[in-house]
């Protein structure tokens, strides 16, 4: 019967036992790059983008410990989070320290769903969560802006479209071009740097921020969460206008106005000088209108009040007062003199009569009056021869004495 033969074994130190797993895990070929889906599961504190985030890749079979160093979690589109579902490719490695293997995350993408669309949809929820899309803090656009600053790229057809219409709609507007990159890696800097210098420099009235259709990848500058916070704190009103009519992005939420498109932006930023021609032209002729309207209501109540007034008229009382005046004295002086007629035709009747009944006028005509002793001698027989008496003829008296029987 054969005996093997008994090797002593080597005895290694665990570092040393660590080192020998380390060396053919990582020699492998098939580690040096793997795909590996899971859910990620206590990541403590939440994502840290910028910085090492540590935590478990999970299924119901097994746990994975994975790391995510600092310069990849600055490339993620996306918002890692507990419970998420992903895909992750990296190494596997040995962490000599803890004795564990773990697979160090080179990309990650959320499994079932795309990177800009969910990031996308994480920071739209998380800023309408603070109050960044709420109408109460939109600002209204200026109805007759003087100077309007547009954001844009300088060659785009968009910065054409905008200069076209802004000028023939409304050409006594200023317009103030800020150049900016409006997709790639330096697009979202310079789109945040030119909303707070335009802000803060007060020249315009109005911002005009965006660019014309392009896909997902192309507009994704216009969702960076620093440029949406520079357009929500700028005291300026901003118009977003960036792709097409069915493209949203995080600006044009924020934004104080959203333009389906770059030209409807700037017909939202200016009036139609047509149109305004039309109305004020409508409005003069109201206006006209109704002036000659209240001049004419105004002008019949003045005459009323006119007419009103002259019947009122103090003068024209006294007129009527010294015409009726008139009158009554008229009739007092006709009155008068029938009266005085009368009187006088009475007078002279009566004066006619008593002439009549003078003596005088008896004794012009040849007669006296003898009176003897102050009484009047009627009769002859009162006398007595030699009684003297007095006779009175028309002009004078003679004494008489009777002489016969």
């Amino acid at each position: 019967m054969y005996t093997p033969k008994m090797t002593k074994p080597t005895i290694l130190t665990v570092g040393q036992l660590t080192q020998y797993i380390k060396n053919i895990l990582e020699g492998d070929p098939r580690l040096m790059t793997v795909l590996v889906s899971g859910e990620i599961s206590g990541m403590l504190g939440g994502f840290k983008r910028g910085k090492h985030n540590y935590f478990v890749l999970k299924d119901k079979d097994a746990v994975l410990n994975a790391t995510l160093f600092a310069g990849m979690s600055r490339a993620l589109r996306f918002e890692p989070e507990n419970g998420m579902k992903v895909l992750c490719r990296g190494k596997i490695e040995i962490y000599p320290p803890q004795g564990k293997y773990q697979i160090i995350i080179e990309d990650m993408q959320p499994d079932g769903a795309g990177a800009l669309n969910l990031a996308y949809e994480q920071l739209k929820k998380r800023l309408g969560a603070e109050g960044l899309f709420d109408e109460a803090h939109k600002k209204p656009i200026p109805r007759f802006p003087k100077t309007v600053g547009v954001i844009t790229s300088p060659t785009g057809a968009a910065v054409q479209d905008i200069l076209n219409i802004l000028t023939r709609r409304f050409p006594c507007v200023n317009i103030l071009i800020y150049p900016s990159q409006v997709q790639g890696d330096a697009a979202p800097a310079q789109l945040t740097q030119a909303v707070q210098e335009l802000d803060a420099s007060g020249a315009c009235d109005t911002i005009i921020i965006g660019r014309g259709g392009g896909s997902t990848e192309d507009l994704w500058a216009f969702n960076d969460e620093q440029l949406a916070r520079a357009v929500y704190q700028a005291h300026t009103p901003v118009i977003s206008a960036v792709g097409h009519e069915t493209d949203f992005t995080i600006c044009d939420f924020v934004s104080d106005k959203r333009a389906p498109t770059p030209s409807a932006a700037a017909e939202l930023a200016v009036p139609d000088k047509a149109e305004l021609m039309t109305y004020y032209n409508a409005l003069h002729r109201n206006i006209n209108a109704a002036v000659k309207a209240t001049y004419t209501e105004q002008s019949k109540k003045l005459k009323d009040t006119e007419r009103m007034l002259e019947a009122l008229s103090p003068e024209k009382a006294i007129d009527r007062c010294e015409g009726a005046l008139r009158l009554l004295e008229a009739q007092l002086n006709s009155a008068m003199n029938e009266i005085l007629t009368g009187s006088e035709h009475l007078l002279r009747s009566q004066a006619a009569r008593l002439e009549g009944l003078n003596p005088l006028s008896v004794l012009s005509r040849g007669y006296a009056v003898a009176e003897k002793d102050g009484e009047v001698l009627t009769k002859a027989a009162r006398l007595k021869p030699g009684d003297r008496f007095t006779l009175t003829l028309s002009d004078g008296s003679v004494t008489a004495q009777v002489t016969g029987d």
